[in-house]
């Protein structure tokens, strides 16, 4: 046999120690029983100069490929005397006929792939060093290898289903023919292009309408199991090696399907949300196990999907978007060859076969000679089309040559799935001299050649796209297909997000339509552009991660996408809004997502200045009420105003635009101006019925933080309603009479449903009746008189700690100026300050048993928190009120003041229960905006400890926790002066009034 396929300029050895080493070892093959047959052709190869120079190369360069030809010397045997095609043939033959892996048990199978592969490889690494085979011929090896070891382990793998009596064989004697069951090859395998250590990229379906199972229901779950085992035999290490690492992550939505689909599955999601990157990836799709009648009849009616008959704007506008994303640089930029990705990296593969899909996807649909699978002949029908110049054509394969000879030597080395180069100048002049270059210079400047070639022809792909944002962003963002980009994890993880990996994830997973604003293909889309603007957004808050995982439940929130995203669009800002959000109040952002119109609400003019007073208020929502007629749009426009209202206040909030003191009072004026501008029309409303009672009327009064004008965000409304008619009033004067009681019972009941009954629009307050007379049990309207008399004989000494916040807020004058008397004579009564003390202190003792929590930032319940502050405040206004009548206020802050004003408390320490109230107020209404459960200081982002910092007026968080502990337990010692003290030295009464 002639040796004249063997090149002259054979790579010399680069470790000749190694060489000497592995020709001892081949040399002693022939003294083994195994090979002695082989004994003289052993020796021959070993002194013939040209076998010996080709053993040398691979000695020299590649532990991988020696262990190869020492565990396997008959194929070597076999290349030298027969030639590399038969040899080759040779190597695949016990594999060839799938039929034959039918009785076969799986270890045989692993055993028989493992082998037949190995062999192959070894064939394929002697043509290729040897420049015996062209690069087509030597990736189309590889790829048949592939092919030909999976068919034959889909055959095992469908026969040993069957033989379980769960599937029934259409063809036996042919068992993949018919099946129903096929495999995809995806990318390089699909194109047949696979490199020398390369993943096969696979897409498993079965035709529904073929697969003839004994037990339906058992069906997805046991061909589930039957590509398992598949990929088992495939990828799993043994003491034979291994066959092909398998990757089906190009499936439809892999994160969310099972690794075998049903073809009309796979067709109903490329037909609603498919991707542009996916039609890309189908381009070079290729049934390569399996039933090929049933696989191409899929990829048939594919083809629409994969080729579009008309130019597809939005396509080439997305396409566009992806390639914006990419940082393209033409020239100049520096290249840094050690650890340098020749296929991920600039100038790399990826960009060759990027420049050629791109321009397939857009012009394929009409031009049939564009829809090839293999990059290079793609490149040549793009030229002749008259897209690409016979200049960068030639650039392009030439580099395309030289990279995938570079790859295959780099993976040849170890048999590792690797395209990276080696980061120290050893490394490198080892992969040159394996690469037959005589110094490291001459290869680094053959590689430098090719890769500035690539990077320019790529960057005049780009030319006419301007940059998605201008200057900001320094490197690619990239998350189209399944893999995450480098260049894209790299520049996240600079740009400040610690998992970069998550971030790729997370952004591929909208890109798959996996939450309802992202299964539109314009909503991706438009996602894809915004997506540098969004990132740089989230990374400048100081925990960009948080923010992130924020953003991704505001996200996972919205019911649509294309609406908002047009709006992000059209003003950044708001994006730069929602990242500051998302970056420190995740729950302000959880309800944008759930109510993304307040969005619109912050581009008026004015959303940013002081907030408007109450009264400025309550025209403006009755102006727009006024233009409704129905009740239901009443309820939805008081909604959506509110709404508006509450965000802008919790937005100035955390920007710290104004005090949180002042944000509890702006929230209790949208409470008051919704009940003031509502209320009337619901009465009118039930009147048009009902009818109403002459001089009579229903008030509504505010208690606890609402009458305090104290509200917290999510705050509910405690409230009470109270009417009054004239004696003689039997019923009202409607159509439908009511009596007086079931009349403001029932519209009571109106009033309450129209602040907390969800709409559309959500809900406007919840409402909390209990602090009304008798309780929960009580009707939910007291007439005046039933009022005057339960306050008066019946109420607990707790029932009147609570009246001290009672605050009218709608109403006839009269009544609610009947009331307030009422009120002010009650918490004026003389008391025994013996029993009161004794009650007070029992009443907090109790609330201690139930709801104590003594957390640091229980800012209510701790000890030293806002219960014992109010209690301080309640108990003095029920202790002095008879004597010192002005020191009454519903608002706490105003309390502490007015009792050092009457002498009754010092200055100081009025000023400080004074200030103690703001700042507990403050810290709550924060938390309230920022986190979900317990507040835990040690996951807190560092933006939320300054925020929360600032609103405690403290220069920092270690600062706030000072604060927090000197303020409790001062608080608590003038507690226990004040009430626990003398409280505990009286004897506790049966019963506590």
């Amino acid at each position: 046999m002639s040796l004249s396929w063997i090149s002259q300029d054979l790579p010399q050895p680069f470790d000749a120690e190694r060489v000497a080493n592995a020709f001892e070892r081949w040399n002693a093959l022939g003294d083994r029983p195994a090979f002695e047959s082989l004994a003289s052709k052993i020796g021959d190869i070993a002194s013939d100069p040209q076998s010996k120079a080709v053993l040398a190369a691979l000695f020299g360069n590649s532990p991988y490929l020696t262990n190869l030809c020492l565990r396997d010397p008959d194929i070597v045997c076999e290349v030298f005397e027969s030639g590399l095609d038969h040899a080759f043939a040779t190597a695949l033959d016990p594999v060839r006929q799938s039929a034959d892996a039918r009785d076969l048990d799986q270890a045989t199978t692993m055993s028989t792939v493992r082998k037949a592969k190995r062999r192959a490889a070894l064939v394929i690494a002697m043509a290729d060093i040897c420049k015996a085979w062209p690069l087509d011929k030597v990736t189309s090896a590889i790829s048949e290898t592939a092919e030909t070891t999976l068919d034959f382990t889909m055959a095992h793998c469908l026969c040993a289903m069957a033989r379980q009596r769960k599937y029934d064989l259409p063809n036996p004697q042919n068992p993949l023919e018919g099946s129903g069951i096929f495999a995809i090859g995806m990318g390089k395998l699909g194109a047949g292009e696979l490199n020398y250590s390369s993943d096969i990229d696979l897409i498993f379906l079965y035709d529904q309408d073929i697969v003839t199972y004994l037990d339906e229901d058992r069906l997805q779950q046991d061909l589930v199991r039957m590509v398992r085992d598949i990929t088992r035999v495939m990828e799993e290490r043994t003491g034979d090696g291994y066959v092909f690492r398998t990757d089906l992550r190009l499936r439809p939505d892999p994160a969310s399907t099972p690794p075998i689909l049903s073809m009309i599955a796979a067709e109903t999601y490329y037909e609603t949300v498919g991707q542009n990157w996916e039609r890309a990836a189908m381009i070079k799709a290729r049934i390569v196990g399996g039933d090929q009648a049933a696989g191409n009849e899929f990829l048939e009616i594919l083809r629409p999907f994969v080729w579009r008959k008309h130019l597809d704007f939005l396509a080439i506008q997305d396409i566009h978007s992806i390639k914006r994303q990419i940082n393209a640089h033409k020239g100049g930029s520096k290249i840094n060859i050690p650890g340098h990705n020749i296929k991920l990296g600039r100038g790399g593969i990826r960009e060759i076969e990027f420049f050629a899909q791109t321009q397939q996807l857009i012009w394929g649909g009409r031009e049939v000679a564009l829809r090839g699978k293999a990059t290079c002949d793609t490149l040549r029908a793009l030229t002749k089309f008259g897209q690409v110049s016979e200049e960068v054509r030639d650039e392009m394969l030439a580099a395309y040559e030289f990279l995938r000879t570079v790859e295959h030597r780099l993976q040849m080395i170890n048999d590792q799935q690797t395209q990276t180069l080696p980061d120290t100048d050893d490394g490198l002049r080892a992969l040159a001299t394996f690469l037959g270059y005589a110094t490291l210079d001459a290869f680094k400047d053959h590689l430098l050649l090719h890769l500035r070639n690539v990077e320019n022809n790529y960057a005049e792909l780009f030319e006419d796209d301007t940059p998605l944002t201008g200057d900001s962003t320094t490197g690619n963002l990239v998350f189209t297909g399944t893999e995450d980009d480098p260049d894209t994890l790299a520049n996240l993880r600079e740009m400040g997000f610690e998992n970069a990996e998550n971030v790729s994830v997370t952004v591929r997973g909208w890109h798959h339509g996996r939450y309802r604003a992202t299964r539109s293909r314009r909503a991706r889309e438009i996602l894809t552009e915004l997506m540098p603007t969004l990132l740089g957004a989230l990374s400048k808050t100081t925990n960009p991660d948080m923010a992130f995982r924020a953003f991704d439940e505001f996200l996972k929130g919205l019911p649509a996408g294309v609406q908002l995203f047009s709006l992000f669009t059209a003003h950044p800002e708001l994006l730069e809004l929602l990242a500051q959000i998302a970056g420190t109040a995740p729950r302000m952002a959880k309800y944008i997502g759930r109510n993304a119109s307040v969005l619109d609400f912050v581009l008026m003019s004015g959303f940013h200045e002081e907030l408007p007073d109450a009264d400025s208020m309550l025209a403006e929502l009755d102006a727009r009420l006024s233009r409704e007629d129905m009740v239901e749009d009443w309820l939805d426009v008081a909604r959506r105003w509110a709404n508006d209202q509450k965000f802008q206040i919790d937005v100035q909030t955390i920007q710290n635009r104004q005090t949180p003191h002042e944000a509890g009072r702006a929230l209790a004026d949208v409470a008051d101006v919704a009940i003031r501008a509502l209320f009337p029309r619901i009465a009118d409303d039930f009147a048009a019925k009902h009818g109403t009672f002459a001089d009579g009327g229903l008030a509504v009064f505010a208690l606890g933080k609402h009458g305090g004008q104290e509200l917290s965000p999510g705050s509910d409304l405690d409230m009470v309603f109270i009417y009054d008619v004239p004696e003689e009033a039997e019923e009202s004067d409607g159509e439908k009479p009511l009596s007086p009681g079931h009349y403001f019972i029932r519209l009571s009941q109106r009033y309450i449903n129209a602040l907390s009954a969800p709409t559309a629009e959500g809900v406007l307050f919840e409402t909390d009746l209990r602090l009304r007379p008798s309780g929960s049990k009580g009707p939910l309207a007291t007439h005046f008189k039933s009022f005057e008399a339960y306050q008066n004989n019946e109420a607990w000494t707790w029932e009147h700690m609570a009246l001290t916040r009672l605050r009218p807020v709608y109403g006839p004058q009269s009544l609610c100026d009947k009331v307030i008397a009422t009120t002010m004579a009650v918490l004026r009564k003389e008391r025994d300050p013996d029993q009161l003390v004794r009650a007070v202190y029992d009443m907090r003792n109790r609330m201690e048993a139930g709801k104590g929590d003594n957390h640091p930032w229980a800012i209510k319940m701790r000890r030293g928190g806002l219960v014992d502050l109010e209690f301080i405040a309640q108990y003095l206004q029920l202790r002095h009120a008879h004597d010192h009548a002005d020191i009454l206020s519903p608002t706490t802050r105003d309390v502490f003041k007015r009792l050092g004003t009457a002498g009754i408390l010092e200055n100081d320490e009025a000023e400080f229960l004074a200030n103690a109230g703001s700042f507990w107020l403050a810290l709550q209404a924060m938390l309230r905006l920022t986190t979900e459960g317990p507040f835990d200081p040690a996951r807190a982002s560092t933006d939320l400890q300054q925020m929360l910092a600032r609103a405690g007026k403290c220069d920092d968080f270690a600062s706030l926790q000072d604060k927090i502990e000197i303020t409790a337990t001062r608080i608590k010692t003038i507690y226990d002066r004040i009430i626990a003290d003398p409280a505990e030295k009286i004897s506790p009464p049966e019963t506590t009034q």
